[in-house]
């Protein structure tokens, strides 16, 4: 083995729930799926039966052209269901409908995002914090990205207003914005009437919006369907607005690695150009699965399964970590995270690397709220703001949440001593 110093790899640091998991596996024993512990930092919904929800799908037809490479924009078949999803959800009724030439398939979402990142032009490029860690490396690899730091604070429920965001992205030059909406890890949703001014502002201005939406069916406000930029699009193969999302999520299928993008035809080729020397296209027999998953009423059982289990366990996580004296600015209204401040607890536990530590000794894992500080080539110094702020996640079954967020409620009653 060459030594460091001779190395031909440059070092690279594990970003947020890996850089946790590490040191929960390399200095307290942590092994995944270990039921002594409970991984509250995960960034994966509970993927077993579930109430309500349809019996997972546990077969893959596997066909004699699937040993074969596959199409890199995906599937024909899939891509064609995907389409059919949003119109049957989003685009009732309107002039513009998705085709299958609307929809690339890609191995997961960061595949997705990278490919966009590598399609993208020279550009300025709006980012928010907190927000999803990858995002970080994303606005580093492509060195045509000029990425530009918009921070939402807690104080405006870590949203902004959309004429704030139309006159910033005028007087900047922005040529496209990336957001995770739903967003982890704070759990706010843009929808609604703000939702089309933000696709208004996009139109207007000719600035792409990048939307993550791969928490979209997490909403507790008793909709009875999920949230997407795809409703407010008025011409699908005009509009600047691409639409990130899949299966691991919201239909809780992280381990297929089955992602998808909504966008102009143009945008859709120009991203299999990218994925054929990225990744090479996805899975076949997994893409193929993806349709049964999709079908409109094993979709709509799940998705609907998903919005009633997980408001309960969003409930339990709030009302025990607020015991806890773990403060929240707003409820979280998507996602299945709790982005939590924990600034008036006592030391150490009050900021976000000190709880993870002493959570450790609890058997629990969470996430610091500064690994959601994206901040690409470092160029803000000094302490982050999201120092004092946690990220739980109500991911796993209930059972396992529960015990955690015992132990987190002895740990700080210990240390309060």
């Amino acid at each position: 083995m060459l030594a460091e110093s001779n190395s031909a790899f440059r070092q690279l640091p594990y970003m947020g729930v890996i850089r946790v998991n590490v040191e929960a596996i390399t200095e307290h024993g942590y092994q995944m799926g270990d039921p002594a512990w409970s991984n509250l930092g995960q960034g994966q919904p509970e993927v077993g039966d579930m109430d309500g929800a349809p019996p997972r799908i546990g077969t893959l037809p596997i066909l004699s052209e699937d040993h074969a490479y596959g199409p890199i924009e995906g599937i024909p078949e899939l891509r064609e269901s995907i389409a059919a999803h949003y119109n049957r959800l989003y685009r009732k009724g309107k002039a513009s409908q998705y085709t299958a030439e609307n929809v690339a398939i890609a191995p997961g979402g960061r595949a997705a995002l990278t490919r966009i990142g590598a399609t993208l032009e020279k550009m300025k490029l709006g980012y928010f914090t907190p927000d999803y860690t990858a995002y970080e490396d994303l606005l580093t690899t492509f060195p045509r990205i000029q990425p530009h730091w918009i921070e939402l604070l807690p104080e405006n429920g870590f949203r902004i207003n959309p004429d704030d965001l139309d006159a910033l992205v005028k007087r900047e030059g922005l040529g496209s914005l990336l957001i995770s909406n739903p967003c982890n890890p704070t759990g706010t949703v843009v929808k609604g009437e703000e939702l089309a001014e933000w696709a208004e502002m996009a139109r207007r201005r000719n600035c792409t919006l990048l939307m993550d939406e791969f928490y979209s069916h997490f909403i507790y406000d008793g909709s009875d369907r999920g949230v997407s930029a795809a409703e407010y699009i008025d011409d699908v193969n005009t509009d600047p607005i691409v639409v990130i999302d899949g299966l691991t999520k919201s239909f809780r299928y992280p381990g297929w690695r089955v992602g998808w993008v909504l966008a102009p035809k143009h945008i859709i080729n120009a991203l299999a150009a990218a994925g054929s020397f990225l990744d090479g296209g996805s899975c076949r027999p997994m893409q193929r699965a993806a349709i049964l998953a999709l079908e409109p009423n094993q979709a709509d059982q799940e998705t609907a399964a998903v919005r009633q289990v997980f408001a309960e366990k969003q409930n339990l996580t709030l009302t025990k970590l607020r015991e806890m004296g773990v403060e929240f600015p707003h409820n979280p209204q998507s996602t299945f995270y709790a982005f939590g401040y924990v600034g008036n607890l006592p030391a150490p536990i009050n900021d976000g690397q000190g709880f993870m530590r002493e959570a450790f000794k609890h058997k629990v894992l969470t996430v610091p709220g500064e690994f959601f500080d994206v901040n690409p080539y470092r160029q803000r110094t000094g302490d982050s703001p999201l120092n004092p702020w946690v990220r739980f996640s109500f991911g796993p079954p209930r059972p396992n949440l529960a015990a955690g967020l015992e132990r987190l409620g002895e740990m700080v009653a210990r240390i309060r001593e």
